[in-house]
């Protein structure tokens, strides 16, 4: 197993010297997809549990801005930037996973999420030493409005989904397709919140 360590390190240190700029940008990708999927993860937990934590109550109560009414392939949805459609069987019973019980179990998730993702990219991926405070303030703006963008995406095939989908399923897509988008996004944000090599500002 050493031995392999070994030569792998000296094959990965000989590539780094002959590809330097390759080398940086492979390292940062393979970090960065690492750490976003593990922060995935987490929120795909939060999606799944938290919605029946909450329970019925906060699920059956609508929470949606802006409301505009769609029909998206036989199923009729309002879609929103922040917020979540009221999820119904065909009973008519008010189903966990949807209203405001998903809105706050999704941006709770997201939240710790970044929480997590934020120290471990900042100083393994990009081993940035800027300012934190200012790069925080920055990363925080940036998961707001990539939030949104996101929010806005989901509702347009979320509430289709779940008419076709089990719940797991369901919650599994959300997590992936949501982190797929963001992180793509966040990747060139953080390389510009943060550069390598900078002196930390006091």
């Amino acid at each position: 197993m050493n031995n392999i360590k070994t030569k792998w390190q000296e094959l990965w240190s000989g590539f780094e010297q002959n590809h330097p700029k390759l080398a940086k940008w492979l390292y940062q990708i393979f970090y960065f997809f690492v750490f976003s999927m593990g922060v995935t993860i987490i929120q795909y937990l939060f999606f799944t549990f938290m919605p029946g934590v909450l329970g019925e109550g906060l699920a059956g109560t609508e929470f949606m801005w802006p409301q505009v009414h769609m029909k998206l392939l036989g199923v009729e949805f309002t879609w929103s930037l922040l917020g979540y459609n009221v999820l119904y069987d065909t009973a008519g019973a008010v189903l966990i996973g949807g209203g405001l019980g998903y809105f706050i179990s999704y941006e709770t998730g997201s939240f710790i999420a970044q929480c997590i993702n934020f120290p471990l990219q900042r100083n393994i991926t990009f081993k940035s030493h800027g300012n934190p405070f200012y790069q925080a303030m920055w990363y925080f703006i940036a998961w707001i409005v990539i939030s949104l963008i996101c929010n806005g995406f989901n509702n347009l095939w979320m509430p289709i989904a779940a008419e076709y989908v089990a719940p797991a399923v369901y919650n599994i897509l959300v997590a992936f397709i949501t982190g797929g988008v963001s992180m793509v996004i966040f990747f060139f944000v953080f390389k510009i919140i943060f550069p390598e090599g900078e002196k930390q500002k006091i």
